[in-house]
């Protein structure tokens, strides 16, 4: 099986220009304090970081298969001592291998467009969840990537990666336990989308 298919590790200055406020958009998602999450593709914790401050004591587990990726998400937690995160160095289609205990949120941000065994993410993501849980998926919008300008340059993955709406929907939905739950627009080019199992 292919590895996930890395489209680059944003640098912090421009996703802070293009997402001031992850948490915000986290918290529109679905989290609150006590919830359990697990993010896959968590690169540096540019999510999961505000995750884990959103549910308070509750863990955040955070899967990356990049280990220098994983490295420096350790010592930004380490640094801003945030004790209930927990960096994974791992790959996401053993992710219920990987995690201690069900969880009620699995969180695919911006990492869809780079997976090539999607059937096999979203059934590790299934088999993760609490029976109540909730997948929850952020993706770029399926616009030219000349169009999607952060700090004067074109950003995120190539056209030809970037999924619609309908399209993540669909590749969620086909065969799975998921039911879609609610749609989120992120402008200026992101969506979310909220699943239950």
């Amino acid at each position: 099986m292919e590895r996930f298919r890395n489209t680059g590790q944003p640098d912090w200055d421009w996703w802070g220009r293009l997402w001031p406020t992850p948490g915000e958009t986290l918290r529109r998602l679905g989290l609150t304090p006590g919830t359990t999450v697990a993010e896959v593709g968590c690169g540096n914790g540019y999510f999961a970081l505000p995750a884990a401050q959103i549910v308070d004591r509750a863990p955040v587990y955070a899967l990356d298969i990049d280990e220098t990726l994983v490295a420096e998400l350790t010592a930004i937690a380490a640094d801003q001592r945030i004790e209930n995160l927990h960096p994974i160095h791992g790959d996401a289609r053993s992710l219920v291998e990987h995690l201690p205990e069900p969880v009620d949120v699995v969180l695919l941000a911006n990492t869809l467009h780079g997976v090539e065994d999607v059937r096999g993410l979203l059934e590790a993501a299934l088999e993760s969840l609490r029976p109540d849980g909730r997948l929850v998926v952020i993706n770029w919008q399926p616009l030219p990537r000349e169009e999607t300008v952060v700090a004067g340059e074109p950003r995120g993955p190539p056209t030809e990666l970037r999924l619609s709406v309908e399209e993540t929907e669909a590749t969620v939905l086909d065969g799975s336990e998921f039911a879609l739950r609610e749609r989120v627009d992120l402008p200026p080019y992101h969506y979310g989308l909220v699943f239950e199992r």
